[in-house]
């Protein structure tokens, strides 16, 4: 366990800006930070998992440029970032004029991550390391940003059904999306596209088609 995860979050990244997203500066990890090079049979001997969190992911930061290109998705509205991470996504809407923002992610470390995020852009992001998937989506989430969740079937099902009810509820929802195996294309509508500069450390590619898609 991290007893300091603040101070965890501070030793093993450095400020830098996303490619995809350049008015939106994050704690990342690269190939000069400690946590870069440290392997996931090392991560498992310190009791910590892999940290989504030091990363802008494609699908996140589609979906935060979505979100600043087009403002009107959430200005005034309450947003919930689901599976947050760093928090990029809930950062963009607070900078495109949501009513609010909260991030919510299993990962306990996120909070600390997405606190000191939150900071470095001057807006304010509200936490959650609950597991929302657990009960029904929170009515107060007018609008449900969720970026990079696909990764595998059985997570891909379950959040969908989940983000379909929010959806049948009134909530907006929108899906950030390099191309995941267990993308449910069919259901879904294509809204934007875009070619995410990534790093081959995180995909198969440096450059990554990704879509950004509403319910359908």
């Amino acid at each position: 366990m991290i007893s300091d995860p603040r101070a965890f979050v501070l030793e093993n990244t450095r400020l830098q800006r996303p490619p995809h997203t350049p008015e939106i500066a994050l704690h990342l990890a690269d190939e000069v930070t400690p946590l870069w090079r440290l392997t996931e049979e090392r991560l498992g001997e310190l009791g910590l998992p892999p940290p989504f969190w030091a990363f802008a992911w494609a699908g996140g930061q589609a979906l935060a440029r979505y979100v600043l290109d087009h403002p009107d998705v959430v200005a005034g509205r309450r947003v919930l970032d689901f599976a947050t991470g760093s928090g990029l996504v809930a950062i963009a809407a607070m900078k495109a004029g949501a009513a609010s923002a909260r991030g919510c992610d299993i990962d306990g470390v996120c909070a600390a991550a997405v606190a000191l995020n939150a900071q470095a852009n001057d807006v304010q992001v509200a936490f959650t390391c609950a597991d929302l998937l657990d009960g029904p989506p929170p009515r107060e989430a007018q609008v449900i940003l969720a970026g990079d969740i696909c990764y595998e079937r059985p997570v891909a099902e379950r959040v969908e059904a989940w983000l379909r009810t929010a959806q049948a509820g009134g909530a907006t929802v929108l899906i950030g999306d390099p191309g995941r195996t267990y993308l449910p294309h069919a259901r879904l509508q294509r809204l934007a596209e875009y070619q995410v500069q990534t790093t081959r450390e995180l995909e198969d590619q440096e450059v990554k088609r990704t879509a950004v898609y509403a319910l359908a």
